[in-house]
């Protein structure tokens, strides 16, 4: 005996002697056991326990970020109209100015006294003229008809030389066509400038124009007039507010996203022509039936919600629309209002019998 446990022990019992061994401690054991299976086999209608919800109807907030960049709504690049030495400048970097004010000075000299030669000629033919016709008053036949006439077309051209000398003075001046805001500008007091070179540009940034992309799936938010709402790290926590303006007829065929422009109002001039934007877009959908994400089963023909009336339940189909945390939006054909399973719902089948958590009694409790 000491030697079969030594054995025993060290080796492990041979199964043929573990069912000779075990078999009458195994029978008295299995009675019980099958009574208390008997007794489980014969509860199979108790109720289950589970946590029941009333199905209920919410909009979903739809929720499109993306990122764009903006440049000013009305910009423009100054350009010289002649060729010149520069004696004037007004061109400080980030200057607001407004149309009209006058930005660059060339030397003009050689334009003034263009124009005085060409009011001298035009005065000088405004006297024949006027001389002319007072002859003609008083009945001389000195002037003739076409005396007269080629004196007036004198006139007029003289009139047109003057106006030319005063275009070529003007040039002389450069004044900002709109009103904005300055750049930078490398042009100073005693530089050349030769016929259409850059002098400066000026960005009205009262409103800005940004552009982004939007993807296939979110084009159902576009429209003319749609707000928009910007942020930019420059402004942490600070929100700009814009609309849609104009977005593109076609998807790009790569990128299978549509490009839009939106009109960012910019009154107190914070935002620059240039900066990153984050662009959020929101739309409200009709309410929808909203189930905890527990609620949902799924088996071969797809998702369901258990729907429990008096105490029994029925497997009701869902199609899932929308999910945000633990909350799910579906289409479904299941009354609002209706018990549905929230907790619990795996353990169901068709007509089980359920009990809400917490509450005693049968299973219409």
């Amino acid at each position: 005996m000491i030697i079969a446990g030594a054995y025993g022990i060290a080796f492990g019992v041979p199964d043929e002697v573990a069912q000779l061994w075990g078999g009458s401690v195994k029978e008295r054991a299995e009675g019980p056991r099958e009574a208390r299976s008997g007794r489980s086999r014969g509860g199979q209608g108790r109720a289950t326990t589970v946590v029941l919800a009333p199905l209920e109807a919410r909009a979903y907030t739809l929720i499109l970020r993306t990122v764009g960049s903006a440049v000013s709504l009305r910009q423009t690049e100054v350009t010289a109209t002649d060729a010149g030495e520069v004696v004037e400048t007004a061109l400080e970097a980030n200057k607001m100015v407004q149309k009209g004010d006058v930005l660059l000075k060339l030397e003009d000299r050689s334009e003034r006294l263009a124009l005085e030669i060409a009011e001298a000629n035009r005065d000088q033919a405004q006297d024949t003229v006027t001389r002319y016709e007072e002859l003609r008053r008083n009945g001389s036949a000195v002037v003739t008809d076409v005396t007269l006439s080629e004196a007036r077309v004198a006139l007029r051209l003289a009139e047109a030389n003057v106006g030319l000398a005063q275009v070529g003075l003007d040039d002389r001046t450069i004044e900002a066509p709109i009103s904005g805001r300055l750049g930078l500008s490398d042009v100073s007091v005693g530089d050349r400038v030769s016929s259409g070179q850059a002098i400066v540009t000026i960005d009205d940034t009262t409103s800005l124009l940004a552009t982004f992309e939007v993807p296939e799936r979110s084009i159902g938010l576009l429209a003319e007039g749609k707000p928009v709402l910007v942020s930019t790290p420059a402004y942490a926590g600070r929100i700009f507010e814009g609309k849609v303006t104009a977005f593109d007829s076609r998807l790009d065929s790569v990128t299978r996203s549509a490009t839009v422009k939106a009109e960012i109002e910019n009154p107190d001039g914070l935002l620059l022509a240039g900066m990153t934007f984050a662009i959020r877009m929101t739309e409200q959908t009709d309410p929808l039936p909203v189930v905890p994400a527990t609620a949902i089963t799924w088996d071969r023909t797809g998702a369901g919600i258990w729907v429990a009336e008096e105490g029994s339940t029925a497997r009701v189909p869902v199609t899932i629309r929308y999910r945000e945390g633990d909350r799910v939006w579906v289409e479904t054909e299941a009354p609002i209002g209706a018990q549905i399973v929230a907790e619990g719902a795996a353990k169901l089948r068709e007509g089980a019998q359920v009990t809400a958590a917490g509450a005693r009694g049968g299973p219409d409790a």
